[in-house]
């Protein structure tokens, strides 16, 4: 693959691994410019690494409900990995639910409590396996269908309540994640704040610039949920490529054995990731992808 000026280089302290089998790849900030488009660049970059026999997983914090930026994009495996490690999806079936590693209701409860106590101010939404509901004081956005307005205790209700609903009801749907927002408390202040109120019970980490955390259960992130994809195709993790920007992918970049942090990365993602690439804006994945399958046809492999 070549850009309109030619090869495109891979970063200078970007190593190259010698026989990638899975590329792992998050979407806003990394994969996708800041319009949330995939580039023509980035859409012949993946097809061509599918048609090199290396298999792309998008790996996201997004619900599986907002694929569809990337869905006509998956060639011939389709998989991704969405709710930082909540969900497995299948995009060729519509974004079918393969797998889902729930944040349990009674544990979800004693987070709201914890952070409730610990930082004052805190509101919440709760994203379901079927879509999101929120409190009233929680950030206005582009609304989901259907969304019920409420306080977090009473969208999770006790564990207890859930199990004898019908199991046809939404609201017994799995919890995948619960968000936590600031109004006032920096993005890593309030994450700092809420590790120290929440300890092991959960999962805390944060994708957005503003102070707004996602919670899963514990034990669940974009790594962990990649390590189990991995494992059942007897892919190691010294044969996966991953890419990412923010703190959610800090594990799966450190898991990999080759990762690549976006120049526009948080400044610990740039830390721990063992190369670096270009900013999401400028294709930075697609160059990396460019220079794998280049060395593979190289290679005759």
């Amino acid at each position: 693959m070549t850009s309109p000026n030619g090869p495109a280089p891979a970063p200078d302290d970007s190593p190259l691994p010698a026989r990638p089998r899975l590329i792992a790849t998050d979407l806003d900030g990394t994969l996708l410019h800041d319009d949330k488009y995939v580039s023509d660049r980035t859409i012949a970059a993946l097809a061509a690494a599918e048609q090199a026999g290396i298999e792309v997983f998008f790996v996201t914090g997004r619900p599986a409900r907002w694929m569809d930026v990337v869905s006509e994009h998956v060639h011939g495996h389709g998989m991704a990995i969405c709710a930082n490690g909540a969900a497995v999806v299948d995009l060729h079936a519509g974004g079918k639910l393969l797998q889902v590693r729930p944040l349990e209701r009674d544990t979800a409860l004693a987070v709201v409590q914890a952070l409730r106590d610990a930082a004052p101010g805190t509101t919440f939404a709760v994203e379901l396996t079927t879509g999101i509901h929120y409190e009233p004081t929680y950030p206005p956005f582009h609304q989901d269908p259907g969304a019920t307005v409420a306080t977090a205790e009473k969208l999770l209700q006790a564990q207890a309540q859930v199990q004898e609903q019908d199991a046809e009801d939404e609201s017994a749907a799995p919890v995948v994640k619960l968000l936590a927002h600031h109004p006032d408390l920096t993005p890593d202040g309030f994450l700092t704040v809420a590790r120290t109120a929440v300890g092991d019970r959960a999962t805390i980490t944060r994708s957005s610039p503003s102070a707004l955390l996602e919670v899963s259960g514990p034990g669940v992130s974009k790594a962990s949920t990649l390590a189990l994809c991995c494992a059942q195709r007897g892919i190691s993790s010294d044969e996966v490529v991953a890419f990412g920007d923010m703190p959610n992918d800090l594990e799966m970049l450190t898991w990999a054995g080759t990762s690549y942090a976006m120049a526009n990365a948080h400044p610990d993602v740039l830390a721990a990731a063992s190369g670096r690439t270009v900013t999401n804006n400028e294709d930075g994945v697609a160059i990396v992808i460019e220079q794998l399958v280049a060395r593979r046809r190289a290679d005759g492999r």
